[in-house]
């Protein structure tokens, strides 16, 4: 599909005539005439039988029958067609002070040789791979080596406490095991090996093997079921690539549950491929040979998604990245890496740019790199909040694009889709739903809300391609936690709405709806009107137990560098701002300056941990957590307010 001209649509009102309208409209009633379109960009083995199989519904599969190689799309047919000599991979490491560059030969010899270094250990088509490493390009290397066999990697954020490693491992009961020395993090090591070995210590199905990317920085003891990286590939015969079904699992990725059991979510060969391929163009404006930067980790969704899979399925260049961005001595390591390896198009989380408007509220650092080849920025992950949307195009000059995923959907159900048709952006709202997604918002009974009324979102089933079939062993949970509630949708877990034009406005968890004397209200209607203060850099609203009304909120506000303001006089206005535009319903009273915020590794903020502190609840700090002595701190200004006990 081609690239639209770039320009908003003037009048919303118009939409229904626009572009994205007719693509969107085809891809919901015609779903396998245009996904097949999609699919004939992949290169396949065989050709499908079937676009959809729905003889297992709600279980559905799409391109049932067609047989190709995911690492093949990703590298070797670049190199076949012209572009062996592009960069395919910058790795950017401030933490070593290292940049190490790939073209796609490279990367397709590198990766050819350690899947070859997998299968001399026995890996084969089909066995499961864990992947514990940090942001290196050893960890790019294998997913795709796993990929190339035809075997199942399943990435753990390297870091991870052992415990939670060893469910992973329990889990997956991978054939062999691939780790590193250590990660680096601002300030400070952490040794993997001694975290490997616990967890295996913990598990009753050992791997087989385990290979360890000794760095520089730290050297591990290896024992008898270790081998090093660099002993794995001497003299490894490359391997070729192994043709495996569309419906194959290409991984596992494990996310959080309810219980103390994580989720591991499947990604599919075939449609993962076709739908990241599809979104590249379609979604972020992107063309084959442009340089992507998405700033994350290969651990999590969107490392796997849009750091590895989508870009080198579109042959683009893509930046990785080892350290922390934000939050370092520099507020200016984004501007730099954008400017030095010319990247056009950087998908981050809001909370990253939160945080670079607290250090830099007037854009100063944006202002010494040249940036001239940057269109645009996507943020995910969670609500992007109009001040922070405002700063960053105020300061960039570019489209900020909002858009709203989850790790078992794999890609954007909601984004303004600037490679069809760019549309207003409205502050609040990722835009509309992506083409194949046909979302909606349910009340409790399963009947659809009018517009701007608040209900569960979800997704009419089927799913398009690239979303997760099932879960990992475990299809009667799938069904339990996804399918049950709204039978025939997908139940996303989250609330909002969607406007009288379509337009998508996530509003919150849906367990982060609260009810006051009655009244159901959105702590993130709440957080957006505290982030519109002009002190305000980031904050979080929480609903504790409250003996007479049921819940009240609670909002946790972190201010912008220098403001030095009375804490008292700028909690009063947050708390007077927030009754002028909700009004009393909310019966919004407290707001409380706070340090800072806790987060997971990957920026989230950890709201539901923040509320049972509030309500005197015994807590586990989770294991994504980016600093857990933070919990510590949030209890002791939580109990000076009167809540909680004040112990982390």
């Amino acid at each position: 599909m081609s690239t639209s001209a770039h320009s908003p649509t003037s009048d919303r009102s118009d939409l229904s005539r626009s572009r994205f309208e007719h693509i969107y409209r085809r891809s919901i009633d015609h779903p396998e005439e245009f996904w097949a379109e999609a699919a004939a960009e992949i290169d396949w083995v065989k050709p499908w039988d079937q676009v959809l199989d729905g003889s297992r519904a709600p279980f559905y599969r799409w391109f049932t029958g067609g047989r190709l190689n995911t690492c093949y799309n990703a590298l070797d047919r670049h190199v076949e067609r012209g572009r062996a000599n592009q960069l395919a991979l910058v790795f950017d490491s401030p933490v070593t002070a290292t940049v190490e560059r790939y073209t796609y030969r490279e990367l397709c010899d590198e990766v050819a040789r350690f899947a070859g270094a997998l299968r001399r250990l026995g890996v084969q088509r089909g066995d499961s791979v864990v992947i514990y490493m940090p942001n290196v390009p050893e960890a790019v290397i294998a997913m795709l080596a796993c990929a190339r066999l035809g075997a199942i990697h399943s990435v753990v954020f390297g870091g991870f406490a052992a415990n939670e490693l060893a469910g992973r491992i329990k889990d997956a009961r991978p054939k062999v095991i691939v780790s590193a020395s250590c990660g680096i993090e601002p300030g400070r090591l952490v040794p993997y090996k001694p975290l490997l070995d616990g967890a295996i210590e913990l598990v009753e199905d050992k791997p087989d093997h385990c290979v360890i990317l000794q760095r520089p920085q730290l050297k591990a003891e290896l024992d008898e079921r270790d081998i090093s990286w660099e002993d794995a590939i001497a003299g490894a015969e490359p391997a070729e690539c192994v043709a495996v079904e569309a419906t194959d699992p290409l991984y596992i990725l494990y996310t959080s549950g309810t219980t103390a059991q994580p989720k591991g979510i499947v990604r599919d060969n075939g449609g993962h491929a076709v739908a990241l391929k599809w979104s590249m163009k379609n979604i972020y404006g992107v063309e084959p040979g442009d340089s992507y930067w998405a700033a994350s980790d290969v651990g999590w969704v969107v490392g796997h998604s849009y750091i590895v899979y989508a870009p080198l399925l579109h042959g683009c260049t893509t930046v990785l990245y080892e350290g922390k961005p934000v939050g370092t001595p520099d507020p200016g390591a984004f501007w730099r890496v954008i400017s030095e390896h010319g990247v056009s198009v950087m998908f981050t989380a809001p909370t990253a740019f939160r945080a670079i408007r607290q250090q830099d509220p007037d854009g100063n650092h944006v202002k010494r790199y040249e940036l001239a080849k940057f269109r645009a920025l996507f943020l995910a992950g969670e609500r992007l909040d109009p001040a922070t949307l405002s700063w960053a195009e105020e300061h960039l000059k570019v489209p900020v694009i909002d858009h709203w995923w989850q790790t078992e959907t794999g890609w954007a159900i909601a984004a303004n889709c600037v490679g069809i048709e760019q549309l207003p952006v409205v502050p609040g709202s990722p835009t509309r739903p992506a083409p194949g997604w046909n979302l909606r918002a349910l009340d409790s009974d399963g009947r659809q809300v009018k517009p701007g009324q608040t209900g569960a979102l979800v997704v009419k089933l089927p799913m398009p391609p690239g979303a997760s079939p099932t879960l990992w062993n475990a299809e009667d949970r799938f069904r339990e936690v996804y399918l049950s509630t709204f039978p025939g949708y997908y139940e996303t877990k989250d609330a909002g709405f969607l406007d009288e034009n379509g337009y998508v406005f996530v509003m919150a968890r849906t367990d982060d709806i609260i009810n006051v004397a009655g009244h159901r209200l959105s702590t993130g209607a709440m957080e957006e009107v505290i982030a519109s203060h002009p002190s305000v850099a980031e904050c979080a609203v929480i609903g504790p137990h409250d003996r007479i009304k049921g819940q009240l909120p609670v909002g946790l506000i972190v201010l912008k560098a220098g403001v030095d303001r009375p804490h008292e006089v700028i909690e009063a206005e947050v708390v007077q701002l927030v009754r002028d535009r909700i009004g009393a319903v909310a019966a919004f009273k407290t707001a409380v300056v706070v340090d800072r915020l806790p987060k997971t590794r990957s920026g989230k903020v950890l709201r539901g941990t923040m509320r049972k502190i509030a309500d005197g609840e015994g807590y586990t700090p989770p294991a994504t957590i980016d600093d857990p002595a933070i919990l510590g701190e949030i209890g002791t200004v939580l109990h000076q307010i009167g809540y909680g006990s004040g112990r982390s």
